[in-house]
């Protein structure tokens, strides 16, 4: 009888932010893909769960190791995790969920933490639709926005680089004019913090520290 693939979100900051039962399957299975095994084992050793094979899988390397996975997973379960949130949401997981689709593989896919939700309930901005399109590009990132204006009446969410954010917040003012912005920065950490206001407001307002540091998730609408 083959394994079963488990889809197992982590904690985006806070390690108490994981669930119950995705601590039983840690537990319970031989195997973990991970994104980063130093990251991964933080969380493991937290929970006192030891004696784990850990197999990398990160973006490039996942397409030579996806043989090497499904080899485990037809004798016994593997779990997936990321460093932080639901694995597949901006990385590479989707392409090992889809060869085991393919293949007939179960895939089992636990609820958990996810940066996007929790930045854009946090956001206070329309809930009822949005778009989640990831980091965009580095280059060509404004003609990336202007092609989004077709969806004016969806809220967006994105990932941007702390070293990118003021640059990214000055081409949503010049795409879109003066919407309704949040930046969520450092999701469930001790500096957990929401800069919420019209575009130009949180630009004066990061402009005014110089910048800002750590994991940013960048919510913008139209529609308020």
């Amino acid at each position: 009888m083959g394994g079963k693939l488990y889809v197992v979100p982590t904690p985006i900051g806070n390690l108490k932010d994981i669930t119950l039962r995705a601590l039983e399957i840690l537990r319970s299975v031989n195997y973990i893909a991970c994104e980063d095994t130093r990251r991964t084992l933080i969380l493991l050793n937290h929970y006192d769960i030891k004696g784990k094979k850990l197999l990398s899988y990160y973006e490039p390397k996942e397409e030579r190791q996806i043989p090497r996975i499904m080899e485990i997973l037809e004798k016994e379960d593997v779990a997936l995790v990321t460093d932080a949130g639901t694995p597949a949401v901006s990385d590479p997981g989707y392409r090992l969920i889809r060869k085991c689709v393919e293949e007939g593989i179960e895939v089992e896919v636990l609820p958990g933490p996810s940066a996007v939700i929790t930045a854009l309930v946090g956001s206070g901005l329309p809930t009822d639709r949005f778009l989640f399109v990831g980091f965009p590009p580095r280059k060509g990132t404004k003609g990336f926005l202007e092609e989004l204006k077709a969806c004016e009446d969806t809220t967006v969410v994105l990932f941007e680089s702390p070293k990118r954010v003021l640059k990214t917040l000055y081409l949503i003012r010049d795409v879109f004019g003066e919407v309704s912005v949040c930046v969520a920065r450092e999701l469930t950490k001790v500096h957990e913090e929401y800069i919420r206001g019209k575009v130009s407001e949180v630009i004066e307002e990061v402009e005014s520290r110089g910048g800002l540091r750590g994991e940013v998730v960048i919510v913008l609408s139209s529609k308020v």
